[in-house]
């Protein structure tokens, strides 16, 4: 679309806020996830390591030694739960380290816990989402999407939004009560670089109005509920990003990894607690 609409980017960020380096020296950072204080933790999926950010900004090691780990996300008992890619695993670290094997067998990218404790992922390789219900029964629930890479819940819980790494296209699904997703369509329409059209669409966000944040090649696409890309907030460095969430005590600070780094960036906006 032509820049008029951009405008809104301002309404998005905050003028007296710039992107500042949160951390750095890292292989491949991904995964950002915040939990209910407010705390970012981020995966470096090369050296097996998950770092926390804590709301006082300082950077410390969570866990060693954690199967490559890549999308990583809260569950609503308060444990992070993570895509084990190496180990083909999705596993659940307790706060104190301990970690439990929810699936095996499984290749996996990113993943979106529910209010209940259900699972959905990604598995780019085999064009697949995957659901693991309640009683960890897992079952692949979409199968088609090119390159499925984020996926992320609606505020409400009753849509899930997959993007395609491979074209310009965010995927809505209807979540029936049994896990299955129903009525899937393309809605989000991305940007894509002129010579192109794939979008690199990577890890998702949300905030409380419902606004989905997707990492691209261009920058953050910040999308509406219709499905329009209504600004694209310019990317921290000029190397790769590969996921964004909202963290801080507040929620109001954009966090976003980005190659062997991560930075963050205060906004006008909050993201949605789950």
């Amino acid at each position: 679309g032509a820049g008029g609409e951009r405008h809104f980017v301002n309404d998005i960020l905050d003028p007296n806020s710039e992107w500042q380096q949160v951390s750095a020296g890292h292989k491949f950072t991904e995964g950002p996830a915040v939990d209910k204080q407010g705390n970012v933790f981020f995966s470096d999926i090369p050296n097996n390591r998950i770092h926390k950010i804590s709301t006082d900004g300082k950077v410390t090691v969570f866990k060693e030694d954690t199967g490559g780990a890549n999308g990583l996300m809260f569950g609503p008992d308060g444990r992070l739960y993570a895509c084990q890619n190496t180990r083909k695993q999705i596993a659940a670290y307790s706060m104190d380290g301990r970690e439990e094997v929810i699936a095996r067998d499984v290749p996996s990218n990113d993943i979106a816990v529910t209010n209940h404790g259900e699972i959905y992922f990604t598995d780019p390789g085999n064009k697949s989402v995957w659901f693991i219900d309640a009683k960890r029964n897992k079952r692949v629930v979409h199968k088609g999407i090119e390159f499925p890479n984020g996926l992320r819940l609606s505020p409400d819980q009753a849509f899930l939004w997959v993007n395609d790494m491979n074209n310009r296209w965010v995927w809505s699904f209807q979540i029936s009560p049994d896990g299955s997703l129903l009525n899937g369509e393309p809605i989000y329409r991305l940007e894509t670089p002129d010579e192109t059209s794939k979008s690199g669409a990577d890890g998702m966000t949300v905030d409380t109005d419902a606004h989905l944040y997707v990492a691209t090649g261009l920058g953050i696409q910040v999308c509406d509920q219709t499905g329009r890309v209504v600004a694209i907030i310019s990317k921290p460095s000029a190397r790769g990003i590969s996921n964004v969430v909202f963290g801080g005590p507040d929620r109001d600070t954009l966090f976003v990894t980005a190659t062997d780094k991560v930075f963050s960036r205060k906004l006008r906006r909050k993201g949605t607690v789950s």
